[in-house]
């Protein structure tokens, strides 16, 4: 698989990794199976998708604790990139940007991952309470130590929750909303003084491209990784969902407004487009929607999240496929995604 190089040369992973999240959280709590989990790490490190992308709070801590049990036999073979600062509550999650929480959840990971160093340490969300950098610098202790290698954090766009999401919506009284990412950019900058920033992950797809507006870039400028959090739109760019095929209640895709049947329907175009460009290289949807999301900067690495391995295996492909620029033209003209705001 094609390497791809992580903040400024420090680290350098395969252009498409393994999001472990579904394996743990938010999707179909009955489809989970820790054994089946497990065969799809070996098959995505099998084939060269070596990035295992995970955090405490899937779970919470039994995410970490599957990929513990493979990387007890293949860790020189793995990037191990996991999260910190979000605690899990009855109903809801809380950040926590306590140093010494912080500290505590870093050794707690390293246990549980069965790992002596973690080789991306992400902060999963700014904790309000806490100056970002306080917690950046917590962070930062982490690499002296010698337990964590380099940094990342995840970037908060409009309107974004626990599960991610980009899009913008129009201000009060229907002024301009602030530009996608403009607060995570300035964020990012106060963090970059106290320590560099390797890695930043937010959603990247066909169908939400909001972060090549200003977080690309400033990714691009600066050298630093970009982690593309859900390139598949939560599935729906595989082509495999139905329109109103509905989702059990604890998937977080019962409650998003582009995943109401209307809404599926009306997104069918994103699909059918993808599809026709896949015909062309005898593809699959799926390998076309992250060819995209590749093809946007060299320093991208998609992060598509599965249970199975199937098709870890065939999104790891997607790495060798080169769209033209005829693809990535007609790609450009399909319609924007709808959700139910619009």
């Amino acid at each position: 698989m094609e390497r791809r190089t992580i903040g400024a040369g420090v680290l350098v992973a395969g252009a498409v990794g393994l999001g472990c999240m579904p394996m743990s959280w938010a999707y179909s709590r009955s489809q989970r199976r820790g054994e089946s989990s497990e065969r799809t790490v070996h098959a995505a490190l099998d084939a060269g998708a070596d990035l295992l992308d995970t955090a405490d709070m899937y779970g919470p801590f039994t995410n970490e604790l599957l990929l513990g049990r493979v990387l007890a036999r293949r860790r020189a073979e793995a990037f191990v990139s996991t999260k910190c600062g979000l605690l899990v509550g009855d109903s809801h999650l809380v950040a926590d940007g306590r140093p010494e929480y912080v500290r505590r959840a870093c050794d707690a990971s390293l246990r549980r991952l069965r790992t002596d160093v973690i080789d991306l340490y992400q902060l999963h969300r700014a904790d309000p309470e806490i100056p970002v950098e306080e917690t950046w610098g917590a962070m930062a202790e982490l690499v002296t130590a010698g337990k964590v290698r380099a940094l990342g954090v995840c970037a908060l766009g409009p309107g974004d929750g626990p599960g991610g999401g980009g899009s913008s919506r129009p201000g009060r009284g229907g002024r301009p909303a602030e530009a996608p990412y403009a607060a995570a950019v300035r964020q990012l900058a106060r963090m970059q003084q106290v320590f560099p920033v390797s890695a930043v992950q937010a959603e990247l797809s066909v169908w939400a491209p909001e972060a090549l507006e200003l977080l690309l870039p400033w990714c691009r400028e600066r050298g630093t990784g970009f982690l593309a959090a859900m390139p598949l739109g939560s599935g729906f760019l595989t082509g495999t969902l139905t329109p109103g095929q509905g989702f059990e209640e604890d998937d977080v895709r019962a409650r998003h407004p582009r995943f109401t049947a209307e809404m599926m329907a009306a997104n069918q175009p994103l699909v059918a487009g993808l599809r026709r460009v896949a015909e062309r290289h005898g593809a699959t949807p799926a390998q076309v929607a992250l060819a995209w999301v590749l093809a946007q900067a060299p320093q991208v690495v998609a992060l598509p999240g599965t249970k199975r391995a199937e098709w870890a295996v065939e999104n790891a492909a997607a790495a060798g496929l080169r769209l033209t620029a005829a693809d990535l033209a007609d790609i450009a003209a399909l319609p924007p995604a709808r959700a139910s705001w619009d």
